[in-house]
């Protein structure tokens, strides 16, 4: 591969990985907050601190690193998210937690700032550049200690207060809303108990893929054909198609092509062809060992008396 392939090649890889981050931010949601906890959640050093989720919507793994966390409208960058700590990456639909303790010295998770649970509370997730707002919240000062704000669902837009019942609790670092059935599951085992439908379903659309990639080669490959005969037309000065197929202008064998790609393989890749014309002969030394001599062997010579 020659330099200037290589170069596209790695401007290509470039831009598909930024833009694959860019695109990644801003799957990220702020999804559950408690600004008061007393017996809920301990963090690493077994301390309740107020704590800030984040949830990845997307189905490729996110990485947090250069985002900031604040809870300042003017300052937007008040905490930077480091960027050499492995852990700042979010798989996909999972979450992350974040303790406001005012003690980012206890580590990466750990932010600067705190909540105070006697007034409403702002939080906000910016983009690297400290300027795009990824997302943010507004927490009211109503929140009892140990309930949080959070979606109804991961990365819904409805936001309810966790905590009030069994069915509606607190869930930090996991789905907001646990789900212990499959309705889709139910309703197959319900109208296709021996999956005979799925099947028929499922070999339809294999079938139809492959017909589809069949049309799909058979039709660029009857344009790459136009294109060569119409190019072989033209290096030959002839513009009767009649004439062309009289004479098998653009019609050659698969030896013809064989050819034409194994020059083009030798002249890429600079293949030559000649042999060296020096012969070297090396003297091989047979060094003398007992291992090797006939007088040591395993058996006496018998000796006739």
């Amino acid at each position: 591969m020659n330099k200037i392939n290589k170069g596209i090649l790695i401007i290509m890889l470039l831009a598909v990985c930024f833009g694959a981050n860019a695109q990644g931010t801003k799957s990220l949601q702020i999804n559950e907050v408690m600004l008061s906890n007393k017996a809920n959640v301990q963090d690493d050093y077994g301390v309740h601190s107020p704590w800030i989720e984040i949830y990845n919507s997307s189905f490729a793994t996110v990485n947090l690193k250069s985002c900031y966390l604040t809870n300042d409208k003017n300052n937007p960058k008040m905490y930077s998210i480091p960027k050499a700590d492995a852990m700042t990456e979010i798989a996909p639909r999972q979450h992350l937690l974040f303790w406001a303790d005012e003690k980012p010295n206890r580590g990466t998770f750990h932010v600067n700032f705190t909540l105070d649970p006697t007034h409403s509370n702002w939080v906000g997730l910016y983009d690297s550049d400290g300027i795009t707002l990824i997302d943010s919240v507004t927490i009211p000062a109503s929140i009892l200690t140990d309930y949080s704000y959070g979606r109804e669902e991961d990365g819904s837009a409805k936001w309810v207060v966790k905590g009030l019942d069994n069915k509606n609790y607190v869930t930090p670092g996991t789905n907001n809303l646990t789900l212990d059935k499959n309705t889709k599951i139910d309703s197959f085992h319900q109208h296709d108990s021996a999956g005979i439908g799925m099947t028929v379903i499922a070999m339809g659309v294999v079938f139809l893929g492959l017909i589809l990639l069949y049309l799909a080669f058979k039709f660029i490959g009857n344009i790459s054909i136009r294109l060569s005969k119409r190019n072989a037309m033209k290096v030959h000065g002839i513009t009767d198609k009649k004439v062309a197929h009289e004479k098998s202008i653009g019609v050659e064998s698969g030896e013809v092509f064989a050819a034409i790609a194994m020059a083009l393989h030798e002249y890429q890749d600079n293949v030559h062809d000649v042999e060296d014309t020096v012969l070297t002969i090396n003297k091989v030394k047979r060094n003398y060992s007992p291992w090797n001599s006939k007088i040591y062997t395993l058996r006496e010579t018998p000796h006739r008396r």
